[in-house]
């Protein structure tokens, strides 16, 4: 006998569409969110993270946040394990689970299952960081666009922690990360509801401008200033994170110019999520700035969870 598969929202959008806000607008009291940020995980890095606010998490029960230290990694697979055992958790409650965040790669993994990579063994793990650190971000970059150039053409520049993962399945297997196989199709367990959230571009740029300028006002700098006194470095997981890093890059620059990185390089992002969400299969589109379109998403939605868990 086949097991019912448990019923599950998927909230896609790019950085600063308007995820959060809908949020509250979603089926009061009946809905749990499993956060699919990469950084939102990590405790003390709030402003730069753009968490939901304390009033929104005591209305809508938010999971995967906070749940680290900013020295600790956290990867892919820790959050597919971990969404996978609280998912079950939450329809036994008798609501409806709704994952939602800007890390793509997190988003497809739910979706379509890890590829079966092999553990890489803690000496090419060493031999790995001891070449990124000497040869830096842009070297190690450079060698992954010639060892595997499907996967380079799919991680940021940026990214150290996906550029180190590839090439180190690279040093272990001799094979690019991308020839290991994804599953054919989504995964068995799950029922699934795939919505996005989109916004006209230059509406999004204004946004992301506007909300990286609010964070300076509410503090961003003296955040990341905890954050230095708590140990945390440019090498530190957490500060990888697109708010953060920019005060290492920019030492002892003015605040307005760290800002005027942090825009540019959250406009580049969401350019980036907004193509990789877009391969997706199945994901009903809506856009956020029509209050109808709006209206048809959550009437979607309250159709999905009386028809599922009714």
């Amino acid at each position: 006998m086949k097991r019912r598969r448990i019923p599950v929202v998927v909230l896609l959008g790019p950085t600063g569409v308007g995820k959060t806000d809908l949020l509250s607008t979603l089926l009061p009291g009946c809905i749990e969110v499993v956060s699919a940020d990469a950084f939102q995980v990590y405790r003390g890095m709030d402003i730069g993270t753009a968490k939901p606010s304390p009033e929104l998490r005591a209305r809508v029960p938010h999971h995967l946040i906070d749940i680290r230290e900013p020295h600790e990694q956290y990867t892919v697979g820790d959050f597919v394990q971990e969404a996978d055992a609280v998912i079950p958790r939450i329809v036994e409650r008798g609501r409806l689970p709704l994952v939602s965040g800007g890390t793509a790669y997190y988003l497809r993994h739910f979706l379509f299952g890890l590829p079966a990579t092999p553990p890489v063994d803690d000496d090419v793990r060493a031999k790995v960081s001891r070449f990124m650190e000497s040869s830096g971000l842009e070297q190690a970059y450079a060698r992954l666009k010639e060892v595997d150039p499907v996967s380079a053409s799919r991680i940021s520049p940026r990214d150290a922690y996906r550029i180190s993962r590839a090439l180190e399945v690279w040093e272990q297997t001799g094979r690019p990360l991308s020839s290991f196989p994804m599953m054919q199709g989504p995964r068995e367990e799950y029922d699934v509801l795939l919505v996005g959230l989109s916004r006209g571009r230059e509406e999004l740029r204004e946004r992301i401008e506007r909300r990286v300028w609010r964070m300076c006002e509410e503090g961003l700098a003296e955040e990341v200033a905890r954050l230095r006194a708590r140990g945390c470095t440019a090498r530190t997981p957490g500060m990888r994170a697109i708010g953060y890093r920019e005060f290492f890059e920019h030492e002892g620059a003015p605040l307005e110019e760290i800002a005027r990185a942090i825009v540019r390089h959250t406009r580049q992002f969401a350019k980036r999520q907004l193509t990789f969400f877009r391969s997706f299969p199945g994901v009903h589109w809506f856009s956020a700035d029509k209050p109808e379109e709006i209206s048809r998403l959550v009437h979607l939605v309250e159709e999905f969870f009386s028809t599922r868990m009714g």
